[in-house]
């Protein structure tokens, strides 16, 4: 049978014909026996465990404009530049979101049970509730937020190693991170050392504020009681413009 046969017989180009011919001249029935696809173990990464610790470093450090990046707040698209500009390596937005996740900066376990209270957060509150935190702006972009702090190792002694993979607070230091995510499942966060205070978390909210550029209804999912204040305070400094509820 002719090479132009073989191609239409299995749908293929003659070229690739010929390189099954010539790997069969070379290796026998074994070039033909199932391998595995991918990269060889250790290659799975496209980023390195030091390119890796520079970029988390880097977003613990400060905002993507801080930087000279366009963002106000990181994102997917913001960690894609940043990766982009820094190792000449062009992630996709998907790939920075298995990045996020592995390093435990975002929750995606947690993030799709935000998507889920998304009908529940938005029932009134039960009587005795003060009115302001009744009002649902119209047309007002929604928002989940949720503080959150990345998980220490269940293996201490891991942690004591002081590496990436492991004992990544021990690593890393005490970060917490402030997410925000959209009815469009668009995520945007801003991670950092220690406990954020009200100077942070207002810097949060206008920098979502100038990201979205329209008022903002807010669902809290997750937030530390003693920093309560702070979400009691925005409808009031920005009426109008802000409302708050709470995740049922």
């Amino acid at each position: 049978m002719s090479r132009s046969e073989v191609a239409r017989l299995f749908g293929v180009s003659r070229k690739t014909v010929g390189a099954w011919v010539l790997a069969y001249r070379r290796q026998g029935e074994d070039a033909f026996r199932p391998k595995t696809r991918g990269r060889r173990p250790g290659e799975q990464l496209a980023l390195s465990p030091a390119q890796q610790a520079w970029t988390i470093k880097t977003i613990i450090s400060g905002t993507p404009d801080q930087y000279g990046l366009r963002h106000r707040l990181w994102s997917r698209p913001a960690v894609v530049e940043l990766v982009n500009r820094e190792f000449r390596i062009l992630l996709s937005p998907a790939t920075v979101g298995h990045y996020l996740v592995r390093w435990s900066l975002i929750d995606e376990p947690y993030l799709q049970e935000m998507m889920r209270s998304r009908v529940t957060a938005t029932v009134p509150r039960p009587r005795g509730v003060p009115a302001a935190a009744e009002e649902w702006i119209p047309e007002a972009e929604v928002l989940w937020v949720a503080w959150t702090r990345p998980h220490a190792p269940a293996d201490r002694r891991a942690a004591s190693r002081q590496n990436l993979m492991s004992g990544f607070r021990d690593y890393f230091g005490d970060v917490n991170v402030l997410i925000a995510m959209s009815n469009r499942g668009v995520v945007h966060f801003r991670a950092g050392l220690g406990p954020f205070d009200t100077p942070h978390a207002e810097d949060f909210l206008h920098r979502l504020m100038h990201q979205l550029g329209r008022p903002l209804n807010v669902v809290v999912c997750r937030w530390p009681l003693q920093h309560y204040e702070m979400l009691q305070a925005w409808p009031r400094r920005h009426s109008g413009r802000i409302s708050v509820r709470f995740s049922l």
